[in-house]
Formats: C-alpha cells, structure tokens, sequence
C-alpha cells in the first residue's frame, strides 16, 4: 500500500493560495515577501523530491506546474517520476509530453485503488482543492507542512470546514527556524 503525503507551505491561519507569486491572489508571494531565507527550511523539499515514488496533483494545479516544472533544474526528481491528475474535465491530449509518464485519475476511487499498488509515497503539490477532498475521504495518510508566520486572512485553505469526526494526527517530525517558519510532519492515526 502506498503512502499519500499532502505537503504545503501554509500560513499560521491555514491560507494556502498563491504562495510562490500566482497572479489574482491579494497576498501573492507570501512565502517570501517580509520572511528572511533560510535554507535550512526547505531541507524537507528537496528530501519529498528524493523519497516519493510518484507525484499527484488536481487539474488546476497541473495547468499551472505543467508549462514551467518540466525545465526547472530545482525538480530533476519531479522530472522523471510517474504523475497522476485527478481531473474530470482534463483530456490525455491536454497533457504535456516533455514530464515523464502522466495518467489522469477521475475520481477519489481512483486514487484509493492507486493508494493499493506497490510503489513509493505518493506526494501532493498545490491542489488545495484535491487536498480537501482527499482529507474529507479519509486518504491522506501524512502532511508535510511548512507554516510561515503570517496571517492572510481570506484565501484557499489546506482544510475543508465540513462537519466530520475528529482526526487525530501525531507529530513524527518538527523544528523551527531562525525565519519563523515551522516544519510539522504529522501522520495522520486511524
């Protein structure tokens, strides 16, 4: 059974839109605008590209990596992995062809079968939607989540307010910055 791992950048009010610079986001850029780099903070980036067997991401988020990650030196791991889209509008001939082996998924059962097969974790990039939906289902098995201290108020939250039972997590992992930024690598308990 493989392990499905959403990781983030998140701001300390649960905001995860538009971290990196995305146009029509109020804040965009938050993750560097007013915060000191430190690079000892994204030691677990590099480490998710090394460790995951595969990467999974919604429609959106695909539309916005898909033009630009497939020549970014910082992701030669992402480059050459299998990828999976849970999409039920994106076709196969939307898909890029310069990224390695794609598949689109078009439902949560389709990512619980894929949670099935052999292979390594499978981790999550951007897809604020997709992650709710996948968190509401019960399949996501860990975050790796990387919390700025900052409050943007209004945006794209890591969870959904649906009303559901309590989920425990239990911290594997977590360290603190010099910028203020706190790693929080939590299992979730079933």
């Amino acid at each position: 059974m493989r392990t499905l791992i959403a990781t983030a950048f998140v701001s300390l009010d649960g905001v995860v839109e538009a971290p990196g610079g995305e146009a029509g986001y109020r804040s965009s850029g938050w993750t560097f605008k007013d915060i000191e780099f430190d690079p000892a903070a994204y030691e677990l980036k590099g480490r998710e590209q090394e460790e995951a067997g595969a990467m999974m991401m919604g429609r959106a988020s695909y539309e916005a990596f898909a033009p630009v990650w497939p020549d970014m030196p910082e992701f030669p791991g992402y480059r050459v992995m299998p990828k999976y889209v849970v999409s039920t509008t994106l076709q196969d001939e939307d898909l890029v062809t310069n990224w390695g082996d794609i598949t689109i998924l078009r439902s949560l059962d389709d990512v619980a079968a894929l949670k099935q097969t052999e292979g390594g974790p499978i981790i999550i990039h951007g897809s604020a939607t997709l992650d709710r939906n996948l968190s509401d289902a019960g399949l996501i098995d860990r975050y790796h989540l990387l919390v700025f201290p900052v409050l943007l108020g209004a945006g794209k939250r890591l969870f959904s307010a649906t009303d559901k039972d309590k989920q425990r997590l239990e911290v594997v992992e977590s360290e603190s910055y010099s910028n203020g930024i706190q790693k929080l690598v939590y299992d979730v308990v079933r």
